[in-house]
């Protein structure tokens, strides 16, 4: 159809000729509102980066020779961040003499793969760069078990605290010593004229 022709029907009907493919030969268009086809196409793209999952990739710090327990505060902030959705990048950070011994480092990040096994899928090997060795792990869709170090804590926090023992007894009052209705002031005066008029006056 001549161009001139498809123009006067869209401006007969109240509407726009709409290119739907330059590239073609010939070009392809259609009559319609073109208003509403760009608001429809604006909805589309809205929807379409909602259901987009954007995962940040975060990293966990390691030492070589880290301590039992600080290995597990790393293996939590490590399951929180899989929880959330993130990668997690794990680094053994080298210093010195400590690059001679490189089997520790595979071996902490093997324990790592082991333990993050049900919320994570290894994506990256381990991969010695300069003083560092690395992995990458990405979250399950899934998870297939709960987080092993997270839930040792909340074990924990559950336990009831122990009770204290050779708690110190409360003092006995040493009020019973004392009278329990002393003399008031009239009553006391009183007495004590009384006591001056029993007394022998002198000649």
């Amino acid at each position: 159809m001549p161009t001139e022709e498809a123009l006067s029907r869209a401006r007969t009907a109240g509407l726009d000729l709409i290119e739907i493919s330059p590239n073609a030969q010939p070009p392809v268009c259609k009559i319609g509102d073109f208003g509403r086809l760009k608001y429809e196409q604006a909805k589309k793209d809205k929807d379409a980066r909602k259901k987009q999952r954007h995962v940040d990739l975060r990293e966990v710090k390691l030492r070589p020779k880290i301590e039992q327990h600080d290995y597990e505060t790393k293996a939590r902030m490590a399951e929180r961040l899989l929880l959330d959705g993130s990668k997690i990048k794990v680094t053994i950070m080298f210093r010195g003499r400590e690059i001679t011994y490189q089997g520790f480092g595979k071996r902490l990040l093997d324990r790592m793969v082991e333990d993050m096994m049900p919320l994570a899928l290894l994506e990256r090997e381990p991969k010695l760069e300069g003083r560092n060795m690395f992995m990458i792990l990405a979250p399950r869709a899934t998870p297939t078990g709960p987080p092993k170090y997270s839930s040792m804590k909340e074990h924990e926090r559950a336990q009831p605290p122990a009770p204290t023992a050779n708690a110190e007894q409360p003092k006995e009052s040493t009020d019973h010593a004392k009278d329990s209705n002393p003399p008031r002031n009239g009553e006391a005066s009183k007495d004590n004229r009384d006591r001056e008029s029993d007394a022998p006056t002198p000649v």
